[in-house]
């Protein structure tokens, strides 16, 4: 009986091949889009989860309150006091682990590298998260001060095939640095990826930071800090424990307790990608929303699919009506044409599962390009995807052919026969809500994809508040001041460069949190209580940024008490009460040193438009300046030329990294970007879909009106009457499923909108786009089967009666 299914199920697909083809290419395009869809969907699930105690290891993470105890700022990291104390007071903490991020100029021999993902890091490290040790030992490779640990690759590229234990190597031209061991990077879904890692006592020495920085600074929430339970602890009565525990050990800021400005957060490691929204994240993070929105996508262009084989097979129940009549009268019961008819349906979207694994295997580099992913078609051979895919192929089949097998069993023979139940195939009232439900979706997604890319383009043109383009940014040369302003001036003298400014961090970073700051608050000098963030800067950092001043004057040579002053922005005076002419004069005191307001800068966006422009302090020092910027002007590869020449005079052991800042910026926005690119192709792959359907549909009903069409041809009607004839009925479904759509895609992407601080609104012009795009596929889609059946000489229309 299978067999005989079979053989009846090529016999109509070999029949109908034009029919036969747009099903299977339909089914395989929506298949492919779904399983690569499936494979970015999990491997963004397995974040993290490759650590052998995954589920007991959390992340604490802190959130700065205001006085109204609204959420301000949220934090991935806490001040270095925290770690120890955790294990000290709460039982439940079996260890705890604190890493600080650096960058620095890395020395071995006559190499010298500028490196980013130096990681300083407890030697219980290996005790919380597993890390693959090549050489080493893990109780003892971060055990004692000036150790250091290579990743693999960076352990080729200093040493090549040497064996680098025990080599010595500088950094910062500052101290040296002994090698104890080497091990494999951590897998790319893992939420940070160090290629060095320092040992964390090294951090005791005052040239790098201080032992009494690590027990008393409250205020540098730069530390990273990991927590693993014991096993059966309660993560929750930890959390609830955590306003006592801040109350206990954070000194009190104007009598005020710490937990009402400050909240403490167990975050399960697992989460950190895709469930954590903080504004200092070690590496970009995905969105749990982004998931559920490509995976409502996957199923949507699979259900489009599903639609298109429903909807042609049920247009096809005329042509084998009879057949199935006939069957009954012979005796075949329901449930075998059922199976015959669900046979078939299954049988295709095997044979379009053959054919999207082929666009898959095609596809598969692309999507990795669009998402910095290295996804890997091995993924698709695990057990429990072969499981699913299996499940799905199945589901699929059983989907797709369930309505036209259910439809064409339900009639008596003697109807069927007879030729009664023609008009309630054409009716179609299934297949018109289908066509509908399937152009929602496209158009849901054209006006999602419109969205997105107004939104970027948005992000792209904003004023930021100072200069942007042909900022080259270059590694601070940590040298004397002398020798600094003998590079600028050389720097002047080549001709294609501004004013050059030095700063501790550059727009496109987090600051830093201010700490111990007061300002004048009638008379007397109050704690600053708002979430007041600092930058450190030199006398030039303000012109060569070319940001413009609200009230008061830049940092000046010509006075020397200036190193005591600061300069605010119009957010941080407008928090505290005052108007920018006011705030000029007041008293200001930061950490030690007490001076004036001597300038109110205009607002300026610091860090990405994810967020509010930050409260920013302004001191000017000449120390601790981590950043060269320096604006080019003229021919930008002939500029770069000759900075680089001028560097390599003055620092000829240093290596000539540079950066430049519009690209910083684009990198801060690369999720959405990336998101943008897939929205196109998603909703290009709908409207492929759709329109193939709409096709099959179309030929179908020229079909079936042949001989309706020459009658009307011979009594007078033109061409043009014809066709608007034959595309009424469909444009009229495209219109109603544009009204359904269009309320349902402005909701979702308003909530994604309001994930920026700063955004585009939703322009009509947006809805009127994808209303006359979709309206003009469907036409165009439709118009070439129309026209085609108008053309047609109605002698032989007629003569086939």
């Amino acid at each position: 009986m299978i067999r005989n299914y079979i053989k009846i199920a090529f016999r109509n697909l070999s029949k109908h091949k034009g029919f036969s083809f747009i099903n299977i290419a339909g089914v395989a395009i929506g298949l492919a889009c779904f399983l690569l869809i499936a494979l970015y969907v999990r491997d963004e699930l397995s974040y993290d989860r490759y650590n052998a105690r995954a589920d007991r290891v959390y992340r604490i993470s802190r959130t700065f309150l205001s006085s109204e105890g609204i959420p301000t700022l949220k934090l991935a990291q806490l001040a270095p006091p925290f770690g120890p104390l955790l294990k000290q007071d709460f039982p439940e903490v079996e260890q705890a682990v604190r890493t600080l991020e650096n960058n620095g100029l890395v020395r071995y021999g006559e190499h010298s590298f500028n490196e980013q993902d130096l990681f300083f890091a407890e030697g219980n490290l290996f005790r919380v998260l597993s890390f693959q040790l090549l050489s080493g030992n893990p109780d003892q490779a971060l055990a004692n001060p000036f150790s250091i640990m290579f990743s693999r690759p960076m352990a080729a590229k200093y040493f090549g095939t040497e064996n680098p234990i025990g080599k010595t190597v500088r950094l910062d031209n500052q101290y040296d640095l002994t090698v104890t061991g080497v091990f494999e990077p951590l897998p790319n879904q893992a939420h940070f990826h160090p290629s060095f890692l320092i040992s964390f006592s090294t951090l005791n020495d005052p040239r790098v930071y201080g032992a009494d920085g690590l027990r008393t600074n409250w205020s540098n929430n730069a530390f990273n800090t990991y927590a693993l339970l014991r096993e059966g602890a309660d993560p929750q009565r930890m959390q609830a424990a955590m306003g006592a525990f801040q109350d206990k050990h954070v000194p009190q800021e104007g009598g005020i307790k710490p937990s009402k400005w400050s909240v403490l957060t167990l975050q399960p490691i697992t989460d950190i990608h895709l469930y954590s929204h903080t504004d200092s994240e070690v590496e970009p993070t995905g969105d749990i929303r982004y998931i559920y929105l490509f995976s409502a996508i996957g199923l949507f262009i699979l259900l489009i699919a599903c639609i298109n084989y429903m909807n042609l097979a049920t247009a096809r129940s005329a042509s084998r009506a009879r057949e199935v009549g006939m069957r009954k009268v012979v005796g075949a019961l329901r449930t075998q044409l059922i199976a015959q008819f669900l046979s078939e349906s299954i049988l295709v979207v095997v044979f379009a599962l053959g054919i999207a694994l082929v666009l898959v295997l095609i596809g598969l580099p692309v999507l990795n390009d669009f998402t910095h992913k290295q996804l890997s078609v091995r993924q698709l051979v695990d057990p429990v995807f072969v499981s699913i895919l299996l499940g799905i192929t199945i589901l699929t089949g059983l989907v797709a052919g369930s309505y036209p097998a259910f439809f064409l069993t339900s009639f008596r023979p003697l109807g069927v026969l007879k030729g009664q139940v023609t008009s309630a195939i054409r009716t179609g009232r299934l297949r018109q809500t289908l066509v509908v439900t399937q152009f929602a979706i496209a158009v849901a997604l054209i006006i999602c994809t419109a969205v997105v890319y107004n939104q970027m383009n948005y992000i792209q043109t904003y004023r930021l508040g100072y200069q942007k383009d042909q900022m080259l940014l270059l590694p601070d040369i940590g040298d004397s001041t002398t020798s600094y302003e003998t590079l600028k001036q050389e720097l002047k003298r080549a001709g294609v460069v501004g004013e050059i400014g030095r700063s501790s961090r550059i727009p496109s970073g987090r600051l830093l949190d201010s700490y111990d700051a007061s300002y004048e608050k009638g008379d007397t000098l109050a704690p600053v209580t708002i979430n007041l963030r600092s930058l450190r800067v030199d006398y030039d950092f303000i012109p060569a940024y070319r940001i413009g001043m609200a009230a008061g004057r830049n940092f000046s040579r010509s006075f020397p008490t200036d190193t005591a002053m600061v300069i605010l922005n119009e957010t941080a005076v407008r928090l505290m009460g005052w108007t920018p002419d006011q705030a000029i004069g007041k008293s200001f005191r930061y950490g030690p040193s007490q001076g004036q307001i001597i300038g109110v800068t205009e607002d300026y966006h610091f860090e990405s438009l994810h967020q509010n422009v930050s409260a920013i302090a302004m001191i000017m020092t000449r120390s601790n300046l981590n950043w060269i910027s320096v604006p080019l002007t003229g021919h930008m590869p002939t500029a770069v030329a000759r900075v680089e020449a001028v560097w390599k005079q003055f620092f000829p052991e240093r290596p000539f990294d540079y950066q430049f800042l519009d690209e910083r910026f684009d990198r801060l926005y690369a999720r959405e970007q990336t998101q943008q690119l897939l929205f196109s192709v998603f909703a290009g792959v709908a409207i492929l879909i759709s329109c193939m359907g709409l096709f099959g549909l179309s030929m179908f009903m020229a079909e079936q009106r042949t001989k309706e069409i020459g009658i009307r041809k011979v009594l007078g009607a033109s061409v043009s009457s014809l066709v608007a004839l034959l595309s009424q009925d469909f444009l009229k479904l495209v219109g109603i499923a544009i009204l359904i759509a269009s309320p349902i895609a402005g909701w979702a992407m308003s909530q994604w909108l309001s994930g920026f601080a700063y955004h585009t609104v939703l322009h009509w012009w947006v809805f009127a786009l994808a209303a006359v795009l979709s309206i003009g596929i469907a036409l165009l889609t439709v118009s070439f089967q129309s026209v085609k059946a108008a053309l047609l000489n109605p002698v032989r229309s007629l003569r086939s009666e």
